[in-house]
């Protein structure tokens, strides 16, 4: 495992940097920011300039002491002011604890949809010799991923966006089961005009909650609507907006499955704009168990997730890879649990 820091190389008997470059066709910089670890190089120029510094024997030489990798590991999260992110963090910590390991949490992470790390951010990483990273919700590029194995640098995702490459060390919730439960929560009410309002369509957890909502609809013989399938974006307002289109639908449904407990305080606000109410007109389902479904009026039905435990698992994992394990499960998924609480309610009489 190659250590973190600033490297140089080359010397009298050897290739220089410049002999380097131009077997790769590069420039002498772009060279050196292979050899020096830095995350602005695209895939197959890292690649090449790899290539050439094995082909030619270019000897690398740390500039300080390397010695032993500190216990040291860094949280990558979008913002640090929210509730999923403390979640996560207090789990990770806890974990951390335990072994006698250091986390550095950042939010280093754009708060697009995307999730990339903001550019420099893994520099940074590099410069101050972090072991390990976990990334939550995140999405790197290829070039990311690139700078991480040409770094050496042993990573754990917490939640990704979109499905990683293989071999990439994930953890995560049972969300298809989550979803699965939810409407299966509703059906045993009694309701069959069940909507779902998704986070992003191509997001991993997302899809696999809506998935998880359409295959308990077809386990009970109903037909998937396609006017109630919403996306909000995983943000109240997205959330709200969808909500007030399912209710001006010729037959709105009766109840929503939300994928997340931000999302629902969106349609608790729409519910109330239309002057109906939750549970006597429409019911609610959130997904995540945030403190902010116990403290809504009425306190949300939710699908828990272990965020910290998730948290926990992910530090766990990560202390593994940087110790040089190996582990043959690179996916963990923990499980959900329905949580009940005064949301949901049987459908209204008709008429």
């Amino acid at each position: 495992m190659r250590p973190p820091g600033g490297i140089t190389g080359g010397s009298a008997s050897g290739p220089t940097l410049a002999v380097v470059a131009r077997e790769a066709c590069v420039s002498v910089p772009t060279a050196s920011k292979v050899v020096n670890g830095r995350e602005d190089v695209a895939p197959d120029t890292r690649r090449r300039v790899t290539e050439a510094l094995d082909r030619l024997g270019y000897v690398r030489r740390v500039r300080f002491d390397a010695g032993r990798r500190p216990a040291l590991v860094d949280l990558m999260v979008h913002s640090l002011d929210s509730s999923w992110s403390g979640a996560v963090l207090h789990g990770a910590e806890a974990a951390a604890h335990e072994v006698g390991w250091d986390v550095v949490v950042s939010a280093g992470l754009t708060r697009s949809a995307a999730g990339r790390p903001e550019r420099g951010t893994l520099d940074r990483i590099g410069t101050r010799g972090s072991s390990g990273v976990l990334f939550n919700l995140a999405d790197l590029t290829d070039s990311q991923y690139a700078w991480l194995d040409q770094r050496g640098i042993p990573f754990v995702m917490i939640d990704p966006v979109l499905e990683p490459p293989p071999g990439v060390y994930t953890v995560g919730a049972e969300n298809l089961r989550g979803g699965l439960a939810a409407t299966g929560h509703l059906l045993a009410l009694g309701h069959e005009r069940i909507a779902v309002i998704g986070g992003y369509r191509r997001k991993r957890c997302s899809s696999a909650r809506v998935a998880g909502h359409h295959a308990a609809l077809a386990a009970a013989g109903i037909p998937r609507r396609p006017e109630y399938v919403r996306y909000g974006h995983f943000a109240a307002s997205g959330a709200r907006s969808a909500m007030l289109e399912l209710l001006d639908l010729t037959v709105p449904p009766t109840a929503v499955f939300v994928c997340s407990d931000a999302m629902a305080l969106g349609v608790y606000a729409a519910v109330a704009e239309r002057g109906l109410r939750v549970p006597q007109d429409i019911s609610v389902v959130g997904f995540d168990d945030l403190p902010e479904a116990r403290w809504v009026s009425p306190a949300l039905t939710t699908v828990r997730q272990p965020l910290s435990a998730m948290g926990a698992a992910g530090l766990r994992l990560l202390v593994r890879l940087v110790e040089g394990e190996a582990p043959t499960n690179a996916r963990i998924e923990l499980p959900t649990e329905l949580v009940v609480r005064r949301s949901t309610a049987p459908p209204p009489p008709v008429g």
